[in-house]
């Protein structure tokens, strides 16, 4: 039997350093290669000797396909690709593309310029695998080869987030990446056709979680920002350069144009003016409103939201910062965070997920201490609050989807283990498919039974509609015989008239002979009498006739007498019949086997 295989090298039962295998029909694929951010060390990345111990990937992966931009889903690609060694294609959408080198190249000066890590991808390497890159346009089909086809849908969650459909032969996987099924300020809910994969591979991290109103969390959001800056403190926001970041930005312009407030807002790091220009260029896949506004007003030319410098973050007075990255790890934000951390004026809003191993996983926990690096302890005296503004399907975005594709089977990936063992009871009663959660290294294996489709020809439809049997009901599977035709790689059943006229060709009766002996005083002729009267008694549903040239027919089937030569009492009965009462036939020579009734 056909079987597709799931292994995590990434991200099975955990959040960060996504990367799953798929095996499907003899071809290998790598989903995602994200590097983990609660790690400093070799488990940053995924492990890649699974694959192979020794030597390049390029010879075991068919292709690799990235979800979207974000660091968790492509941190490890140059490492993968120029240090372990891949030479095949590497597919993602045209702004995932644009953006992840920039992503990729503002962590690797985090990293090595400031911190001074060996032992970490050049920005050479970030050059040399992008030109391995394979742009993907939405609903296209592409050919990764002759068996393999791959297609993308949207997503949500950032700017060039998709799903992706891998295809084998009838056999089909689809990944999810991250995907959020609300739309919200900028982006469009994730949408995928009626697909009917295999196996459905979703994201869980919120698998327990079911948000309240959204206008709820604004407004909330508005009022903690308010009265922060009103009481004069100062308000820290950590986001990602992309996606959450403008959600925010387009909220608090709106809110300080409305209230005419003048405490500033700025963002900080150069990656705000190209992450903006992005959004102007690949305007098409934003939300409808934004596309709609777009000619007479740019949504992400913002006129309270200015660039933040360094040394602004001791300036006196209320402000309101939006720093990058969002879970306090590294970088701008959490140098600002220690400055702040101190004053209980201040907040820190923490408006997405955070892995464990962050300062924001830490402060989120409660924590009021916090060991820095060189030893120093930092107190957290600021307030701190968190409003899931995250762009990640809850749980019932997660069933939503799983009635929008109607998979075989699920596999749940991206989560804790605990929210996802509640998720994975609540799918199967639901749903009544099987659910896996493997964990890292861990494989899965799904065997498949693949349906062929075959389409009928409207005569015999109309044929069968004749013959009085029932109206066609895909849920009542039922026998219909035809001639099946195979042509361009789909198959048809026709009428055997219909095949024989498309195909050219001659028809051959073939029919089956069956010998009976019978102990019988009677002639020739009254034997055949008593068969007939015997049979027609017999076989109430079906047609007997007595003909005058001495043969009964029911159905196709023919049947004559005729005596021994040798013995007169002994009569052989000779049936003969077609292929289609195959079974009639043997039903008649088994019951005048038993004989006829005195």
């Amino acid at each position: 039997m056909p079987e597709i295989k799931v292994t995590p090298l990434g991200a099975g039962q955990d959040v960060g350093r996504s990367c799953i295998l798929v095996s499907i029909g003899g071809k290998n694929i790598m989903l995602d290669c994200g590097m983990h951010m609660g790690y400093n060390d070799d488990r940053r990345f995924p492990d890649f000797s699974y694959i192979t111990q020794n030597g390049r990937l390029t010879e075991f992966l068919d292709c690799v396909i990235i979800s979207h931009f974000h660091l968790d889903h492509c941190g490890a690609l140059p490492y993968m690709s120029e240090m372990v060694g891949y030479d095949g294609p590497i597919y993602m959408t045209h702004p995932t593309k644009a953006i992840c080198p920039i992503l990729l190249e503002d962590f690797r000066k985090i990293t090595v310029d400031k911190k001074g890590e060996t032992n970490f991808f050049t920005a050479q390497m970030i050059k040399d695998c992008m030109k391995k890159v394979v742009p993907l346009n939405l609903h296209q089909t592409v050919q990764v080869d002759e068996e393999l086809e791959i297609k993308a849908y949207y997503a949500g969650h950032v700017l060039g987030a998709a799903m992706v459909q891998i295809k084998v032969g009838l056999e089909s996987v689809v990944y999810t990446g991250d995907y959020n099924m609300t739309p919200d300020r900028h982006l469009g809910a994730a949408w995928i056709d009626k697909c009917r994969p295999d196996i459905l591979i979703s994201e869980s991290t919120y698998a327990t979680t079911i948000r309240d109103s959204k206008r709820c969390r604004e407004r909330d959001f508005l009022k903690k920002v308010h009265e922060t800056v009103e009481r004069g403190g100062k308000v820290l926001i950590p986001v990602f350069a992309l996606g959450r970041a403008q959600e925010l930005c387009i909220l608090l312009e709106t809110f300080w144009e409305r209230m005419n407030l003048k405490a500033p807002i700025y963002f900080s790091t150069g990656l705000t003016e190209k992450a903006n220009h992005y959004y102007k260029l690949f305007i098409t896949w934003t939300n409808q409103k934004i596309r709609k506004t777009f000619v007479q007003r740019n949504m992400f030319e913002f006129k309270h939201i200015k660039a933040f410098d360094r040394a602004y973050a001791d300036n006196p007075g209320p402000m309101v910062v939006f720093a990058t990255p969002g879970m306090l790890h590294a970088g701008q934000s959490l140098h600002i965070f220690k400055k702040w951390a101190g004053n209980e004026k201040n907040m820190v809003i923490m408006p997405g997920y955070c892995v464990q191993g962050t300062v924001g996983h830490k402060i989120l926990n409660g924590q009021k201490k916090l060991e820095m690096e060189g030893r120093s302890t930092l107190d957290v005296k600021l307030q701190v609050e968190y409003m899931s503004f995250s762009a990640h399907a809850d749980a019932k975005g997660i069933m939503q989807l799983i009635r929008m594709a109607e998979p075989r089977n699920m596999l749940l990936v991206h989560g804790e283990a605990k929210k996802m063992e509640f998720l994975k009871d609540k799918i199967e009663q639901e749903f009544d498919i099987s659910c896996f959660m493997p964990a890292n290294g861990e494989t899965t294996t799904v065997v498949t039974n693949p349906n062929v489709p075959v389409d009928i020809s409207l005569n015999l439809l109309k044929r069968e509609m004749a013959l009085g049997g029932p109206l066609p009901d895909s849920k009542r599977p039922r026998t219909m015989h035809g001639t099946l035709i195979m042509k361009d790689n789909s198959l048809r059943l026709v009428s055997p008239e219909q095949a024989l006229k498309e195909l050219g060709l001659s028809e051959h009766q073939l029919r089956f002979t069956c010998r009976v002996q019978l102990h019988d005083s009677h002639s020739d002729s009254d034997t055949l009498g008593r068969i007939y009267t015997y049979l027609k008694s017999a076989l109430k549903n079906y047609g007997v006739q007595h003909l005058p040239d001495s043969t009964v027919i029911v159905e196709s089937i023919v049947i004559k007498v005729t005596s021994s030569p040798e013995e007169p009492n002994l009569k052989v009965i000779l049936l003969s019949w077609s292929y289609q009462d195959e079974e009639l036939g043997s039903f008649l020579s088994t019951l005048l086997k038993k004989g006829l009734p005195s």
